[in-house]
């Protein structure tokens, strides 16, 4: 679609600063360096991150580097408003798609990410009240001032997709997918992103990291003897499997990798080295479902 690129691999910011690692500014800085270094360029960001505050925190290395920000692609996402010392005038958390509102949270990403140019514009979650024709305007008018190269969703469902591409032509998909949450398999997310030629992003693509603690339920405690036994064939690590598991679709799933430590962010990149057969692709699946497919 319109040439979208991005890595293998994007690599999340939200627990880099206030939600998580809380890097100061050369810690950012030498991340984005390493990540760079591995050709991982993809940086992914919102503006609710950090409580309105890791887009700055990113920003000010490119501030001090302006250098870095040909080498990146930065993606960030609009349309939640959350309640926050940061925003005060939000009363409850709920969502905003209206064209003002995508137009101006635009704006203070750029401020913020010391950029004049978002390389890819998320609605981060569907408004009850989206007007695609209003969003597709808002859109339009981005795409011509230069402030936004693409467009896409994210955690929107099949039909929500269907109704905003219709009016506008999305580039990307981010939806939570891993072996723990396997709903966009079955619920026609990704047959509709192999429809549009469109690739998926998954966050949370490891399920947080809950198949790599031990447990006493018997379907987790079979399903990781099935990691297991494949991280010995492949020599490799139980993460690396559940990445692989998740490249194997063929609508080219890209996994958003939330970590903060570069080791795991090498260890993403080395599993691009494991293809799994298609049985014990299924062997993941019948283990985590706990069934024999039907």
């Amino acid at each position: 679609m319109k040439n979208y690129k991005t890595a293998p691999f994007i690599v999340g910011t939200m627990r880099l600063g206030q939600w998580g690692s809380k890097m100061n500014i050369s810690e950012i800085e030498k991340f984005i360096e390493d990540c760079i270094a591995l050709d991982l360029i993809d940086f992914d960001h919102a503006d609710i991150y950090g409580s309105y505050t890791t887009e700055s925190d990113f920003g000010a290395v490119l501030k001090k580097r302006p250098d870095l920000r040909s080498q990146m692609r930065i993606t960030t996402k609009c349309g939640i408003k959350m309640v926050s010392e940061n925003r005060p005038e939000h009363q409850i958390k709920s969502y905003n798609l209206t064209k003002d509102h995508i137009k101006q949270s635009v704006d203070n990403s750029l401020y913020n990410l010391h950029t004049d140019y978002i390389d890819t514009l998320l609605l981060h979650r569907p408004d009850f009240l989206l007007d695609p024709q209003e969003v597709a305007a808002a859109f339009t008018e981005l795409e011509k001032e230069g402030k936004v190269k693409y467009f896409g969703v994210s955690n929107f469902s099949v039909s929500q997709f269907e109704l905003l591409q219709e009016n506008f032509p999305l580039c990307t998909h981010q939806v939570e997918i891993s072996l723990l949450h396997r709903e966009a398999f079955e619920n026609g997310i990704l047959d509709q992103c192999q429809k549009w030629g469109i690739p998926p992003t998954a966050w949370s693509p490891l399920g947080g990291g809950i198949l790599f603690k031990s447990s006493q339920d018997p379907i987790m405690i079979d399903v990781q003897k099935i990691i297991t036994s494949l991280c010995k064939k492949y020599k490799a690590q139980p993460d690396q499997v559940l990445l692989a598991w998740l490249r194997k679709h063929p609508a080219g799933i890209i996994p958003v990798l939330g970590t903060s430590k570069l080791s795991r962010i090498k260890n993403a990149k080395e599993s691009l080295k494991i293809n799994l057969t298609h049985e014990e692709w299924y062997m993941l699946w019948q283990g985590v479902t706990g069934n024999e497919i039907a």
